[in-house]
């Protein structure tokens, strides 16, 4: 097995959006060093289930439906 190759394994203090605070190790920077956290799964709409909704103006959504709403697979047309 090859020695030096991997990297340090450390603490960390990460500081979330919100202000809060917690240590990990990992190994990003050096020993003691803070990752502040732009987005974070208390913010982010991906986890939180947001407001953000599927709107379809005229786009990929509505062509497809145009030229394919009338297609059945497998079955009657209801």
């Amino acid at each position: 097995m090859k020695t030096d190759i991997h990297p340090t394994y450390h603490t960390i203090k990460v500081v979330m959006t919100d202000g809060t605070e917690f240590t990990t190790r990992s190994t990003y920077g050096a020993p003691g060093d803070t990752l502040n956290l732009d987005i974070d799964p208390k913010t982010h709409p991906a986890w939180t289930g947001g407001s953000a909704q599927l709107l379809d103006r005229g786009g990929r959504l509505s062509r497809f439906n145009s030229r394919f709403g009338n297609l059945t697979i497998g079955g009657k047309k209801s």
